[in-house]
């Protein structure tokens, strides 16, 4: 079995850490060279993709080593601009496997569609439920591959609510989109079902579109964290404490679920997933008790050690969008092994934890900076003016001198 716990990765040229990735992945020359090139898509194929486009846009591509999900081990790619949150969830991951890893979970692929209802009478929802199966035969119309596969429109459902100027009557349809995020051909059966739900209800369709609060699409990740890989029982007891004040106080909530999805994100920006929907989904459900709070969960075992918990929303695919036009989230979705919409949100659950660890454990001892600030300062040294060559003996000067700064960068080089 290949086995991601690679010693030195960071220190490993990028050929060589290309050729582990191959190897590990059993990429193909071709992929091999996509990884290669310089960001996946031209000009040509940008245009295509959105409006007025003038370029392209990079991002840093790297890999998270050390991860172990349901027994099976797999790199991790990532796609982010912040320094320290791959080598977090590295050595997240890493101290994870003392106790054998993650453990990771994904529900059905459901979307949900819903349809703005105005001015319904009062036995509309009456009406609807009659006429399920005919509502269901309209929306399923709309895509012979998930009616051929089993899946597609499954329920009809209703909700009245009170919004400012009047009453509304919100039908919704719960669709298995299989192995895709399922928002196009959502809408697309919202649309087409809207016209009967108009007669039934004698009312008026205003909005058909999908909702991106996937309720019904958890993933779930946990993992048990050694207590002495963690640094003994009072480390874990100020890791706990740790996570009280950001279970606690919103302020402190914020900051560390950015810091979850800081995982969870660039998992998602390496595969072509919809990151807007994601971040919305999941800061939607860290209030769903009322208050904002923590999406992780933290607690010690009978033996002392520390057991972390994630559950959130995530809407993921594996076919369609830009999953199947970019050519790097293809090789992304490659080197991680996802032959599913659910194997893909449960490594971006572990991802989410595995930072979520590292984040809580630097804030209760040694404080984020002296990590975080010593992986900046090769930002700063680029910044400052230094040339390839000269980057690691700069940085090893900014922090000799505790000049890890942009002046100070400039003062050591010149």
């Amino acid at each position: 079995m290949a086995d991601s716990s690679i010693p030195g990765f960071y220190e490993k040229s990028r050929d060589e850490r290309l050729g582990i990735v191959a190897d590990f992945a059993g990429l193909s020359d071709e992929e091999l060279g996509i990884l290669r090139g310089s960001g996946g898509i031209g000009f040509e194929q940008a245009d295509k993709m959105i409006e007025n486009a003038i370029g392209t846009f990079s991002l840093p591509l790297g890999v998270a080593t050390n991860f172990r999900i349901n027994g099976n081990d797999c790199l991790v790619p990532m796609v982010i601009e912040e320094p320290s949150v791959i080598a977090a969830a590295s050595k997240g991951a890493k101290t994870a496997r003392v106790c054998g890893g993650f453990a990771a979970s994904a529900e059905k692929s459901y979307s949900t569609g819903q349809i703005q209802i105005l001015g319904a009478d009062d036995s509309s929802v009456q009406k609807i439920a009659d006429s399920e199966a005919r509502i269901l035969e309209i929306a399923n119309q709309q895509s012979r591959t998930l009616s051929k596969t089993g899946r597609g429109a499954k329920k009809v459902s209703c909700r009245e609510i009170q919004a400012e100027s009047c009453r509304m009557l919100i039908v919704e349809i719960l669709v298995d989109v299989g192995d895709a995020m399922g928002a196009n051909i959502t809408n697309t059966m919202c649309e087409a079902v809207s016209p009967l739900i108009e007669d039934l209800t004698s009312g008026r369709a205003l909005l058909r579109i999908l909702s991106n609060y996937s309720v019904q699409r958890l993933a779930r990740a946990s993992a048990t964290f050694a207590k002495d890989a963690v640094g003994g029982k009072d480390v874990v007891n100020d890791m706990l404490l740790a996570y009280e004040f950001a279970d606690a106080d919103v302020y402190r909530a914020v900051t560390h679920n950015k810091g979850v999805m800081n995982g969870v994100i660039s998992v998602a920006n390496a595969t072509g997933q919809d990151s807007r929907a994601i971040e919305a989904a999941a800061n939607a459900y860290a209030v769903r008790s009322g208050r904002y709070r923590s999406l992780t969960r933290w607690k010690k075992d009978k033996h002392g050690n520390l057991v972390g918990e994630l559950e959130l929303p995530l809407s993921v695919g594996i076919v369609g969008g830009i999953a199947n036009v970019h050519p790097l989230a293809r090789v992304c979705t490659r080197i991680l092994g996802a032959s599913s919409a659910q194997d893909l949100a449960c490594v971006m659950a572990a991802a989410g934890l595995a930072q979520n660890y590292s984040a809580i454990r630097a804030l209760a001892t040694e404080g984020i900076q002296k990590g975080h600030m010593r992986l900046h300062a090769r930002n700063l040294a680029a910044a400052a003016g230094a040339k390839p060559d000269e980057i690691d003996g700069l940085v090893k000067k900014m922090i000799q001198h505790k000049k890890i700064s942009l002046d100070g960068a400039r003062e050591l080089l010149g």
